[in-house]
């Protein structure tokens, strides 16, 4: 199945799914009174009713900031009787808890709706030290008028996979919900949280392995709650026709036919892509490629942990941690690494990255870093450091002996890579130079061994990790980024004392962020020449031209590439 499909177990829905809405000042406290025909002591009717002057209609378009008027019983605490806590009933600061809206849908609804407003990011950050889940409660009392309860672990697994897949299905999504729609101006200016909302309800019943009762009775009663009855009805309606397409194996997809334009637009539906980015794939690898690209930008991300040999340990001491928390592992072709497709949350919260004891880094990274070859006593300078993952990676492998510039414009993301290199012992390896590379290479006099710069690219290489990447490139961007590339290339070299390597990457898969980019670089730069990676990678990562490329469908890793140059002695 293409996209996220996690164990059915983790979606399986409440018991009464049609039970009363409750709200409560304490989530805690607040229980369930049965009445004399066993229904809770507070009104559904109460909670659910139209605000004076009713009849709202059920769309509004996307570009509307405005907030939808509450219900009655939603934007204040009700009466509460016995069934609900009165511990501090009424004071404003205390949130009004939702027992009965599914927590983990009106979160990732929430967090779309940001994401979509440029607000956001993606991943949840699911360190329990950080205070993520209150901000995220703050953000879905503001925005829905009511809370849900503090999310749980399986709560925050279940909005990851959820608003990573909804947003990577975007594209195809939206165009189901706007072909079931009555009319597209239905879709066109439909109110942003109710697109949210469908498109959770689509994803789940076509990527994921919810129960099809499940995924519309709770959303339409997240959409009851927040917005109305009647967006509920709507809802309703038009997941319930999904259904019924899906049954017939007939969902109103495009036909992949006409010229290489129109088949390229069939492709970016249904596969939810850019289509400037489905062109270009088929351009420089093929329609068979380009599919088998984007099949996996679509799936689960796969990660890899790569194990801190300064502070003395091993891979194995690492693979024995990982054996105890029950996370599942490989290994890698770097004796550093391992890579793991589930688990990342139990890593987290056991503090293997806080302790040092290893870090997230795609092996793609650390060939990158086999490319630069640290050796004991080299100077090294990295001219894009942060986050600084292939900073600390080099320092590691220096033996103590050597030392490492980390030059970055982010003085923030600076402060986090030093911070970083403290928790890995290296701290002493490494000193930070905020500043501008083009201006630092003009300015200073040093010369290093070796100079790596890991350029601002596209990212296309690592799209299956970000989510939203492919929606927040522009092919414009593409080309901006090309002149900013070959422009750093030239300050980098300035810094590579004769007989030095220049090393240059990207976490990219597009040739003309790539080998194009160093060909033209010889031509501008002669005492430049180009020295095969070959020796420092393994072979099935080496070009016919001598540049280490790693390949997503391939190699099962992100996309990467690296080139080797070395100056002259004169």
């Amino acid at each position: 199945m293409e996209g996220v499909a996690p164990a059915a177990s983790l979606f399986r829905p409440r018991a009464s799914v049609r039970s009363p809405v409750l709200l409560a000042a304490d989530s805690g406290a607040a229980r369930r009174r049965p009445g004399a025909d066993g229904r809770s002591g507070v009104s559904r009717r109460s909670l659910e009713a139209s605000p004076p002057g009713g009849g709202r209609s059920a769309v509004r378009k996307h570009g509307s900031t405005g907030v939808a008027p509450r219900r009655s019983g939603i934007t204040r605490v009700p009466k509460l009787g016995p069934a609900v806590s009165t511990k501090r009933a009424g004071r404003r600061k205390d949130p009004l808890i939702n027992l009965e809206v599914s927590h983990h849908r009106a979160v990732a609804a929430v967090r779309l709706l940001r994401i979509e407003k440029g607000k956001a990011f993606v991943d949840l950050l699911n360190e329990k030290a950080n205070d993520s889940g209150d901000n995220e409660m703050g953000y879905v009392e503001r925005t829905l008028g009511f809370s849900t309860r503090y999310l749980e672990d399986r709560d925050i697994r279940l909005v990851t996979v959820i608003v990573a897949g909804t947003v990577r299905w975007k594209r195809y999504l939206d165009y189901l919900i706007m072909s079931l729609c009555s009319e597209e101006k239905v879709f066109r200016e439909m109110e942003p949280l109710l697109l949210q909302i469908l498109r959770i309800g689509f994803f789940e019943i076509l990527k994921l392995d919810v129960p099809a009762y499940a995924a519309v009775d709770e959303n339409v009663r997240l959409a009851k709650v927040a917005l109305r009855p009647g967006a509920g009805n709507m809802v309703n309606a038009i997941l319930r026709k999904l259904l019924l397409l899906k049954e017939k194996n007939s969902l109103p997809l495009p036909k992949i036919e006409g010229d290489d334009r129109a088949q390229a637009r069939a492709l970016s539906i249904i596969y939810s892509h850019p289509v400037w980015m489905v062109r270009r794939w088929i351009r420089f690898h093929g329609k068979d490629e380009a599919r088998r690209l984007m099949n996996w930008n679509n799936s689960d991300p796969r990660f890899s942990l790569r194990v801190n040999t300064s502070k003395g340990y091993t891979r194995a001491d690492l693979v024995k941690r990982l054996e105890s928390l029950q996370v599942h592992y490989e290994e890698s072709v770097m004796d550093e690494f391992v890579r793991i497709r589930e688990g990342m949350q139990a890593v987290l919260q056991a503090g293997l990255l806080k302790d040092g004891m290893c870090a997230v880094q795609d092996e793609s990274a650390g060939l990158v870093v086999s490319v630069v070859d640290p050796q004991p006593g080299d100077t090294i300078i990295d001219c894009c450091a942060a986050p600084g993952g292939k900073t600390l990676f080099m320092a590691s492998r220096l033996s103590r002996q050597g030392k490492i510039r980390a030059l970055d414009v982010n003085k923030g993301r600076l402060r986090i890579l030093m911070d970083a290199a403290k928790q890995h012992s290296l701290d002493d390896m490494i000193t930070d130079i905020h500043a501008d590379l083009q201006l630092y290479a003009k300015e200073t006099t040093a010369k290093y061994d070796k100079v790596l710069l890991d350029a601002p690219c596209s990212g296309l290489g690592v799209l299956s990790k970000r989510a939203d990447l492919r929606w927040n490139r522009q092919f414009e961007d593409l080309e901006e980024l090309i002149c900013l590339q070959d422009e750093l290339l030239d300050s980098a070299s300035t810094l590579v004392k004769p007989g030095g390597i220049l090393i240059y990457s990207t976490c990219s898969i597009d040739p003309e962020e790539n080998e194009k980019r160093i060909t033209t670089f010889v031509q501008r730069h002669p005492e430049f020449a180009i020295q095969s990676v070959r020796g420092y990678v393994p072979t099935e990562f080496v070009t016919d031209e001598g540049f280490y490329s790693s390949n997503p469908t391939k190699h099962s890793m992100d996309g990467a590439f690296a080139a080797r140059l070395v100056r002259s002695m004169l």
